[in-house]
């Protein structure tokens, strides 16, 4: 069976965390070939300044701002019916938006862990449900959800994150299969390190225990491979050569060893004197 590409030339594209990082990189890539950006943040200065810069580079293009924390349920949804008046119809949605912890889950703040799921799960179901229908009935449309590596994996210390996005990776496994016969293109993107502010600004850079220097990658590269897979139909992307061989070979690895392997990352965050709180993807 041939695979549903996404309607992206002439259309209508929605970005949630639009104003830095993948989903800025993303933005630019999608601005020349759209006909309409709705871009979606929390701050409004920054899309703002990203509005005016694709405006100008892309005379066609007509771009849409919504400063919306998507942590807020009611206000996501405020934001979707603004669209809908304002915009119009959704071609394709980009479910870009995402916030993580650092911590040991039992002396986690709960109100971060709740933003948490908020956006990564909630906000990403919410938009994707009220989005959709217009696709199917139209026979065309798409969605790119921003997963992770850690939706494949365990990662001590961070257990609302990688729960939530292992919840994206199989929503939008089972969303492809749902839309495949009704025109609608679904495709996950998993990116591993990438270079962006959230690292430093959350206080993360240079603490010891992360991932090795040569799996990290731009973010514009990370934005130019996932329309790549999007555009081709691939159900699932993994940005960067070395993550993209690294990362199907986990699957291969049985559990009991996967868990026996980070057994000691757990161990070292317990005997640790202090959690850490980060943005991440």
């Amino acid at each position: 069976m041939k695979p549903v590409r996404p309607p992206i030339d002439g259309g209508t594209a929605l970005i949630t965390g639009a104003s830095s990082g993948i989903g800025r990189e993303l933005a630019r890539r999608l601005a020349p070939r759209t006909r309409n950006l709705v871009l979606v943040a929390r701050r409004a200065d920054r899309l703002e300044e990203l509005r005016a810069e694709l405006e100008t580079s892309n005379p066609s293009l007509t771009v849409h701002t919504a400063a919306c924390d998507l942590a807020d349920e009611v206000a996501t949804g405020a934001m979707l019916e603004w669209v809908s008046e304002g915009v119009g119809a959704v071609d394709v949605l980009v479910n870009n938006a995402g916030i993580g912890d650092q911590s040991l889950y039992d002396g986690a703040d709960w109100t971060r862990v709740r933003q948490v799921l908020q956006v990564n799960v909630v906000a990403l179901a919410l938009l994707t449900h009220r989005l959709i229908p217009r696709m199917v009935e139209r026979g065309r449309g798409g969605v790119l959800n921003l997963g992770s590596g850690a939706g494949h994996s365990f990662i001590p210390g961070a257990a609302a994150y990688t729960g939530a996005k292992h919840f994206v990776d199989g929503f939008t496994e089972t969303l492809r299969l749902e839309l495949a016969e009704a025109g609608v293109a679904v495709t996950q993107v998993c990116p591993g390190p990438v270079e962006t502010e959230f690292d430093q600004a959350a206080g993360m850079e240079g603490l010891s225990g992360g991932p090795p220097e040569f799996l990290t990658i731009t973010a514009e590269q990370c934005a130019r491979e996932a329309i790549r897979g999007f555009e081709r139909g691939d159900a699932l992307v993994f940005p960067g050569f070395p993550y993209r061989v690294i990362m199907p070979l986990v699957g291969f690895i049985p559990r009991s060893l996967q868990r026996r392997t980070v057994r000691s990352t757990a161990r070292s965050l317990r005997d640790a004197p202090q959690s850490r709180e980060r943005d991440d993807r």
